[in-house]
C-alpha cells in the first residue's frame, strides 16, 4: 500500500462506499506483517514512497521467496539485492514472475506498473568496466523507484576524453552517481565539472594497495570537490537511495482536507 492507496481508501470511507470495518481489514497488515523469522515493513512505502527492499545475501531461497511473496501481495512490487544465480533460480521456482538481473545480482518483480517520473533523471558513471556490477545495482534500484537512468560506463581518469564526450548528458541529469575503484579519483573530477549532486561509490576493484576499496573510499572522503556524498564500498543500492532522497522525489498526492 502506498500513499495514493491510503488516500483512496480514506476517500471511500468518507463517501460511504467502504465501511470503517472494511477499511480496518485493509489496514490490518500495517505497519508490518510477522512471518515468524522476519517482520515485513508494509508501512515503508507510505513513509518513503518505495517498498521495503530485501537484502538477499545471508537469507535462504525459501526465506527470500516468503518475504518477496508477502511484499508482492501488499505493495505489488519487490526488489531483492545480492542474490546469486543459483539462489535466484530457486526463488523463481516459487515466484516465476520475478525477473533476475544477473549483472546487478538482483531480483525484480512487479504486479503493478511503477509510475516513472519524467521531471528528473540520474546519470550513472563508472570509471571502468569492472565497476559495472555495482553501477547496475544502482541503476536497477533507480528504475524500481521510477527514476530514469542514463549510463556512461568505462570513462575513468586514465582516458578522461571518454567522460568529456558524455559531459552534456551527465550535466543535464538531476543527480550523478559515480562508481570507481583503484584510487577512486573519478568522483572528484565529475564533482569539479558539474553543479548537480554527486554521489560517489567506491568499489573493491584494484590491486593490493587498493585494499579492497578502502583506498578509493578514503580518496573520495577527502575529495577536493566540495559537497560530494560518499556511500559504503560496493554499495550501489545505497547510492541510488541517496539520490532518491536528495532529489526529494515524492509521488503527487491529492490535497488533504
Amino acid at each position: 500500500m502506498n500513499s495514493d492507496d491510503l488516500l483512496a481508501l480514506l476517500g471511500q470511507v468518507r463517501n460511504g462506499t467502504l465501511s470503517v470495518e472494511g477499511a480496518l481489514r485493509s489496514l490490518s497488515h500495517l505497519p508490518f506483517a510477522d512471518l515468524g523469522f522476519a517482520r515485513i515493513d508494509h508501512h515503508r512505502q507510505v513513509r518513503q514512497d518505495v517498498p521495503e527492499v530485501v537484502y538477499g545475501e545471508g537469507k535462504t531461497a525459501e526465506q527470500i521467496s516468503l518475504i518477496a511473496g508477502e511484499l508482492l501481495s501488499r505493495s505489488g512490487r519487490v526488489l531483492v539485492t545480492r542474490v546469486s544465480a543459483d539462489k535466484a533460480d530457486q526463488v523463481r521456482g516459487a515466484l516465476p514472475e520475478l525477473e533476475y538481473r544477473p549483472v546487478a545480482s538482483m531480483l525484480v518483480g512487479a504486479r503493478t506498473e511503477t509510475p516513472m517520473r519524467r521531471d528528473c533523471s540520474v546519470a550513472v558513471v563508472t570509471a571502468g568496466t569492472s565497476d559495472i556490477a555495482v553501477a547496475e545495482e544502482a541503476a536497477v534500484t533507480l528504475a524500481f523507484a521510477g527514476i530514469e537512468v542514463h549510463r556512461t560506463y568505462d570513462a575513468g581518469v586514465a582516458g578522461i576524453h571518454r567522460l568529456v564526450a558524455d559531459l552534456d548528458r551527465i550535466e543535464s541529469a538531476s543527480a550523478v552517481i559515480v562508481v570507481a575503484g583503484m584510487e577512486g579519483a573519478l568522483p572528484s573530477v565529475v564533482g569539479g565539472l558539474v553543479r548537480n549532486p554527486v554521489i560517489a561509490v567506491p568499489t573493491s576493484v584494484g590491486y593490493g594497495a587498493a585494499l579492497a576499496g578502502f583506498t578509493a573510499l578514503l580518496g573520495m572522503l577527502t575529495s577536493c570537490a566540495s559537497g560530494v556524498t560518499v556511500v559504503n564500498i560496493d554499495n550501489g543500492f545505497g547510492a541510488a537511495m541517496a539520490a532518491f532522497r536528495i532529489l526529494g522525489i515524492r509521488h503527487e498526492q491529492e490535497p488533504r482536507t
